[in-house]
């Protein structure tokens, strides 16, 4: 006798709104679409659902009385850096949604949407952010790719960016003197595809692509100004980058320390 596959364990889905019936209504729909959901009317109770169990995804409300949703954001990613995170909002602005994607929004919804719309985005994060890097296109002819150093194995999970180091376990940016330097979790991520593709010129759409796709093609230059960001952080001198080039007609290339 064949035995029955175990069924497929739901994704946990945390929705964070301040009106009942919209919570209600993405709650049931969710729900029909394999998700185990869960509900909060503001931060105070999500923080208390998410201490019970990490989502794979959060939905949050930007306009909520109390701690909104950009302040829950920031504290996802600190403290639980590996959840996606889509906003909701019916803010006009961009002011709002720039905030969010600069935070580590893995995407942005206006109010009102079509369903259909949200389930696909939600859909479309989750794959993005739960699925290894796809590989890269052939480097460019313009700069061919140098062997990649070899670090010590007590450091491997370290990646030296000029005088600092980016901990791959801890997600975090360290000075030599073990100081935390703060980065946000876009910059990282930026950050993290670069470490693993040393020597080799990253174009912009392949940034976009690779480095979960945090609503950077929303923004022209949005790419060139984290760029600029973490230069003023990692380069002795951010006018003459040493660390994180620019490949002129291509894009950007990481430049390890020489062994």
């Amino acid at each position: 006798m064949v035995p029955t596959p175990e069924p497929a364990a739901a994704t946990p889905l945390l929705i964070v709104d301040d009106e009942p019936e919209l919570r209600s209504l993405l709650a049931e729909y969710f729900g029909r679409h394999g998700f185990a959901v869960r509900a909060a009317s503001g931060a105070a109770e999500a923080r208390a659902l998410i201490a019970e169990q990490r989502p794979a995804l959060a939905l949050l409300d930007i306009n909520m009385p109390g701690e909104n949703g950009l302040g829950l954001a920031r504290w996802l990613r600190e403290a639980h850096a590996g959840v996606a995170i889509v906003m909701l909002t019916t803010a006009s602005e961009s002011v709002d949604r720039i905030v969010g994607l600069e935070l580590g929004a893995d995407d942005y919804i206006g109010k009102p949407f079509e369903l259909r719309e949200l389930l696909a985005r939600v859909r479309a994060v989750l794959r993005r952010t739960q699925a290894p890097l796809a590989p890269l296109a052939p480097p460019s002819a313009l700069a061919p790719a140098v062997p990649a150093i070899a670090l010590p194995t007590d450091v491997s999970r370290r990646i030296a960016f000029g005088s600092l180091w980016l901990d791959l376990e801890q997600r975090k940016l360290l000075a030599t003197d073990g100081r935390e330097v703060e980065i946000t979790a876009a910059e990282y991520d930026l950050l993290a595809l670069f470490a693993r593709h040393p020597n080799r010129p990253l174009s912009r759409d392949q940034i976009m692509e690779q480095a979960h796709n945090r609503g950077w093609d929303v923004f022209d230059r949005s790419i060139d100004l984290r760029v600029m960001r973490l230069r003023r952080k990692i380069e002795r001198n951010p006018d003459k980058p040493e660390v994180l080039k620019t490949v002129r007609n291509v894009g950007y290339v990481y430049v390890p320390p020489l062994a």
